[in-house]
């Protein structure tokens, strides 16, 4: 019997946590309701360009370790497809670069139902703020796929430790 030989690496499979058709690295889903359709009774691209930016904002907010973390630039969005009631959208993001103050990431959007693209955003960007919405840098430079950097105190009042 002949030996197996091993994998090579482009043959292995992306692990489970990996949107394999794009690399992306973190993912969430949207059930289309009658409040996100347009005039034409398809999803209004401004309530998916909500759920891409708050998605956006929690991902910032985890990698950056600072709820301050603020939108600062979206590049060009072109939509290839839409969605209808009833269809369920996933969002994948994947962080591209960290600046000093800053995380770029890309979003793709896509309709599980009809397996379609609905858009791809190759940058945005947040920009980490300080109490006097001051830019401050936040000196990481890697993805973190745990919640080690998540603030530990409340936004609010800034006061209120949370258990640890």
């Amino acid at each position: 019997m002949a030996k197996k030989e091993p994998k090579k690496q482009d043959d292995a499979q992306a692990p489970a946590w990996q949107w394999s058709e794009d690399g992306l690295n973190f993912r969430t889903r949207k059930w289309v309701r009658p409040e996100d359709l347009n005039a034409n009774g398809s999803l209004f691209g401004g309530s998916l360009l909500k759920w891409i930016d708050e998605e956006a904002a929690i991902y910032a907010i985890v990698q950056l370790g600072n709820y301050r973390a603020v939108t600062k630039h979206i590049s060009a969005i072109d939509f290839e497809a839409s969605a209808v009631q009833g269809d369920l959208i996933e969002i994948g993001l994947q962080a591209t670069h960290f600046g000093r103050t800053s995380l770029t990431m890309r979003a793709v959007a896509r309709n599980m139902i009809t397996r379609k693209r609905i858009l791809t955003i190759e940058k945005i960007v947040f920009v980490s703020l300080d109490e006097d919405g001051v830019p401050t840098p936040h000196g990481y430079r890697e993805i973190t796929y745990n919640r080690d950097r998540m603030p530990t105190e409340r936004l609010a009042t800034g006061t209120i430790r949370l258990p640890s």
